[in-house]
């Protein structure tokens, strides 16, 4: 492919694969889509017609992704690009979603035009990133890819609803002894295409961003421990509130996010009050803290800032205190080359891009321990999503998927 010529990638069409998946779990203008559901059974199956469609070779692995490849003349390892279709509860359409749906279209437009690469090239629909069903099993698809998922965690691993993760993958057909055939250890390397999920695009007036890092980020599931009381006989001084002191907690560790500045952000998403009746001061508060930050020195102070505030309350309070890291990834840099190829085939292609940051984490991170690693953004309408408001429109996701597609084509031709 010349400096000149230009892959045109439909923003019509890249509209109709996003309507057409969001079918499998639709909820307004968002959708629900569970890992191992019905509904993302039915969208991964969408996927992988797609993949035939196009002229892939399909294939399921062992935690249930959705592999499309198209075999290169030279053989050896691949160059892998893909996302997740798996939702929050509720979320959007397009998060992850789109990813999957660019890799598609990408390979779809290179393969029409330019037929067999010299380097084998996949796309893939990865499973339970959100950890929407299960709290503790973010990036499942990626981690079983990476060797970081084994037989045993599915015992341990317990959705909302009680059910563990491998009653799940048995309901849908999936053993999870078989859980390690699903590494690989022959990407070399791997492209996400993805929403921007926040407003810098938006702000800037552009359609597209090269991703040149990821943020660390620590999951915290922390407990506080009081006593049951009656809510008009017992004295506020003789009380071990645990929702006071939650409160205190909660309010702490987002002024210290706050204060420190950007990009450090701290976010409490998930509460359990236990007895949870109006009339009675809670025994047990059970909340979640995401804390992230792209920096490691101050990714460490900042984790060290909201331990240490917890301690604090607690023990002034006179309440038991119990937390549990969930999840511990540290800060992920994008491969410095990569990086610099998005830049030039976006300037070859005409599309006026931005570097920057992730603010959000994702499968890529997870994939970077086997491969040379990068991401696209599209830009995302409000900065929204996790939403059913959230949205990213058709000519701004074809101008990322022409991206990608010409870095493939560098890569792979």
């Amino acid at each position: 492919m010349s400096q000149q010529e230009r892959i045109w990638i439909d923003p019509a069409e890249v509209e109709r694969y996003i309507l057409e998946l969001a079918r499998h779990g639709g909820d307004g203008t968002g959708v629900r889509r569970l890992v191992y559901s019905p509904e993302w059974v039915a969208a991964q199956e969408q996927v992988a017609s797609w993949c035939r469609e196009v002229g892939l070779e399909v294939h399921r692995d062992a935690v249930g992704n959705v592999w499309g490849r198209l075999a290169g003349t030279e053989g050896g390892p691949s160059i892998a690009t893909g996302s997740h279709i798996d939702s929050q509860n509720p979320g959007g359409r397009y998060d992850g979603a789109l990813g999957v749906i660019a890799g598609i279209l990408a390979l779809r437009a290179l393969r029409e035009r330019y037929g067999q690469p010299r380097r084998t090239i996949e796309v893939v629909s990865l499973c339970e990133e959100e950890s929407s069903r299960f709290p503790a099993a973010a990036f499942w698809g990626s981690r079983a890819i990476t060797g970081r998922a084994t037989p045993a965690d599915t015992e341990e691993l317990r959705g909302y609803g009680g059910e563990t993760m491998a009653e799940a993958m048995r309901a849908v057909g999936l053993d999870p002894a078989r859980i390690p055939e699903a590494r690989r250890s022959d990407i070399d390397t791997w492209i996400e295409l993805h929403i921007e999920q926040g407003p810098i695009l938006e702000q800037a007036g552009l359609p597209v961003a090269i991703v040149n890092g990821l943020p660390g980020i620590r999951h915290y599931v922390v407990r506080v421990e009081g006593r049951s009381d009656h809510a008009g006989a017992m004295p506020m001084d003789l009380r071990r509130d645990p929702m006071a002191g939650a409160a205190e907690m909660i309010s702490g560790v987002i002024r210290t996010a706050q204060e420190m500045g950007r990009p450090a952000v701290t976010t409490v998403g998930r509460m359990l009050v236990e007895p949870n009746f109006p009339a009675i001061v809670p025994e047990r508060v059970t909340f979640t803290i995401d804390v992230r930050h792209a920096n490691p020195a101050q990714r460490d102070r900042l984790h060290a800032a909201h331990e240490a505030l917890l301690r604090a309350v607690a023990e002034r309070r006179g309440l038991g205190l119990h937390w549990e890291i969930t999840t511990d990834l540290p800060p992920c840099p994008a491969d410095p080359e990569l990086v610099r190829l998005l830049e030039d085939v976006a300037r070859e292609q005409g599309v006026p891009t931005l570097t920057m940051p992730s603010g959000a984490v994702h499968d890529t991170q997870r994939m970077a321990e086997i491969a040379k690693v990068a991401m696209i953004f599209v830009q995302s309408k409000d900065g929204r999503s996790h939403t059913p408001a959230e949205y990213t429109a058709p000519e701004h996701a074809a101008a990322g998927i022409q991206v990608l597609a010409a870095a493939l084509h560098r890569l792979a031709y």
